[in-house]
């Protein structure tokens, strides 16, 4: 997208990884699950005790959901990822709690033994974490280490005889410090893996399970012995650790405003020894194991929440059925129809994205972070837009604790900050994409000096450019790709895509690597490009329902032009908007000095009307 091209091979058709065996399998597991949901779990008297009923966790062992993606020759179900996404999003529709139980503990809590683990550290932990025997946590983020690596305190001192690592330390959950900055600079943002371990020291996580883990993915800082130069310095490096190892304790239970039922407490470390074989991943390569656990549980929130929406809509539905108003029943006002129609569309684009990041994992593609964060980042939006909406629609009955919402909108309200705040991996995709057209630029810059050897290149690039910023676009289209019904909605696309590509060149072009200053903008072109890859997925998904024949087409037809014509409308103005230079850096201006009057004065400049 921020090349300004069109590559579909990983979007179109929309797909399809489970095979029958697979499929007949899921089904089977996703009856029981439902019912476990329905019959056994009680959301609300969780919320009240603030922590997951011993008769649910010791449920949920049984069915197996402590393991889901652990290999079944382990002890787990051994699913991929599109299964474990079906039963994610059953999870996500009756109690997110729960789920944030679940989640901490397989889906990045044992996620790095799964993925970087020995096949001793596997044999020896993964079937007891499986079954549910023992609880993992996962533990990087510290009070002091909001703004770059090496303020992580965290230490792992190795031993003379190199046998084991003392470890000492705090993790504690946290908001990102104040004197956090989020951008990188500019020697970072030519080198994509720098800025992606930069936005990881950024990240704010709960530690969840903190209080009842048994084993730890704990990340800390150890001294490297760099072989060329033989001088040596603290890198990160992640390490399984075990409560037994001693020296491990917790804080108590955090008091919070949702997803009460899931244990959040401070770990503290005090000369805990642990075993060299311990070392998850390589010494010294802490940040890459933490940046694949999180890339590769990123999805899961997004199918939760698509299941939240899907339960949140069906109790908006019945209320609106269900309660008359001026003698009429209000879901036949006009004001309800927009946001019920709404409604459906954002759990749409949401479900749809879900399925297509953890089907592009089944099928091998291992670039999705910036789809993996912009499926966060939508899911988590779209979700407190619902179930606000539906708060709205049943009215005061909504507001009150028996009908089960408002306890949904506490839960939500955490997904758009932690494992990545909804700010910050907006500029994780905004400056990772205009990476990636930094290097296509470069690339024509290195053409430009032997122009006659590179004539091909400079004259279809040239040519490219030259439309779009005439507004004649650069012969793209996805005519043949996209159902026939949809043709319009596909222009939709390739024309929001032409006026996104033309502002990103233009800015990297004047700002460059300054880029990574001008926030503002960075911010208007990640909602660009958030809103270009929802249009693409609906188009996808929708294509294949008509093309299949789904008994659901039709709707999700009049869901896929919904979402295509409202985008294209935001993405024309933002980009427009970011083209108009007076005005719009005046406006940044405005808000930088507003902010800084607001900061100096310790709160509102202005006062009352009355003036005292």
């Amino acid at each position: 997208m921020f090349k300004g091209q069109l590559i579909t091979d990983q979007v179109f058709p929309y797909p399809s990884v489970l095979n029958e065996e697979q499929t007949q399998f899921l089904k089977e597991l996703v009856g029981p699950v439902s019912r476990f949901f329905e019959e056994v779990n009680d959301a609300a008297k969780n919320d009240t005790l603030e922590m997951v009923e011993e008769t649910t966790l010791q449920g949920l062992k049984e069915l197996g959901a402590f393991g889901l993606q652990v290999p079944s020759e382990l002890g787990g179900v051994g699913l991929c990822n599109t299964q474990y996404t079906r039963l994610v999003e059953i999870v996500g529709m009756h109690d997110l709690a729960v789920g944030i139980t679940l989640g901490a503990h397989q889906s990045i809590g044992f996620k790095g033994i799964l993925l970087f683990g020995t096949k001793a550290q596997k044999e020896k932990y993964l079937p007891k974490l499986a079954s549910g025997e023992t609880l993992a946590a996962f533990c990087l983020t510290e009070p002091s280490s909001g703004s770059d690596a090496a303020s992580i305190r965290t230490s792992a001192v190795p031993s003379p005889c190199g046998k084991y690592y003392t470890l000492n330390g705090t993790k504690i959950w946290i908001r990102q410090s104040s004197h956090f900055s989020p951008f990188p600079t500019s020697a970072q943002f030519q080198a994509p893996l720098l800025w992606v371990l930069h936005v990881l020291t950024a990240l704010s996580f709960f530690h969840s399970n903190g209080g009842l883990a048994d084993i730890f993915t704990v990340f800390a800082k150890t001294p490297v012995t760099d072989a060329a130069t033989g001088t040596v310095k603290e890198k990160i490096t992640a390490f399984v650790v075990e409560k037994s190892f001693g020296g491990v304790t917790h804080g108590p239970p955090e008091k919070k405003m949702g997803i009460k039922a899931s244990n959040t407490a401070s770990v503290f470390f005090d000369g805990v020894q642990v075993p060299a074989e311990n070392v998850l991943g390589e010494v010294g390569g802490g940040f890459k194991v933490a940046m694949h656990i999180l890339n590769n549980g990123r999805f899961g929130m997004a199918a939760a929440l698509g299941g939240t929406m899907r339960s949140i809509i069906a109790k908006a539905v019945d209320h609106a059925s269900n309660r008359t108003q001026f003698g009429e029943k209000i879901h036949n006002f006009g004001l309800i129809q927009e946001k019920l129609a709404r409604m459906a569309t954002l759990q749409y684009v949401t479900e749809s994205m879900a399925y297509m990041v953890s089907a592009n994992m089944d099928q091998g593609s291992t670039d999705f972070q910036i789809e993996a964060a912009i499926s966060k980042i939508f899911a988590s939006e779209a979700a407190w837009k619902v179930t606000d909406d539906c708060i709205q629609i049943m009215g005061g009955m909504g507001f009150m604790k028996e009908s089960g919402v408002e306890r949904v909108l506490r839960d939500i309200r955490i997904f758009r900050i932690f494992e990545g705040t909804n700010d910050i991996l907006r500029l994780f995709v905004a400056l990772q994409g205009c990476m990636e057209k930094g290097k296509e630029l470069s690339g024509l810059g290195s053409a430009l000096k032997n122009p006659f050897g590179n004539a091909g290149l400079l004259l279809g690039e040239a040519g490219k450019q030259l439309r779009r910023r005439a507004g004649l676009g650069s012969g793209l289209s996805l005519s043949g790709i996209v159902h026939p019904e949809l043709s319009r909605s596909g222009e939709l696309a390739v024309q929001a895509l032409e006026q996104f590509a033309t502002v990103v060149e233009a800015k990297l072009i004047k700002h460059k690597k300054g880029i990574v200053n001008e926030q503002f903008l960075l911010q208007r072109l990640a909602d660009g490009a958030i809103d270009l890859y929802a249009m693409v997925v609906v188009l996808s998904r929708a294509s294949r329902s008509l093309s299949e024949g789904y008994p659901t087409a039709r709707h999700e037809k009049m869901l896929c032009d919904t979402w295509c014509t409202e985008a294209a409308v935001r993405i024309r103005e933002n980009m427009a908007a970011v083209q108009s230079d007076p005005q719009q850096q005046e406006l940044f201006r405005n808000f930088k000095t507003i902010s800084m009057a607001l900061v100096e004065r310790g709160g509102m400049v202005t006062s009352n009307p009355l003036s005292f």
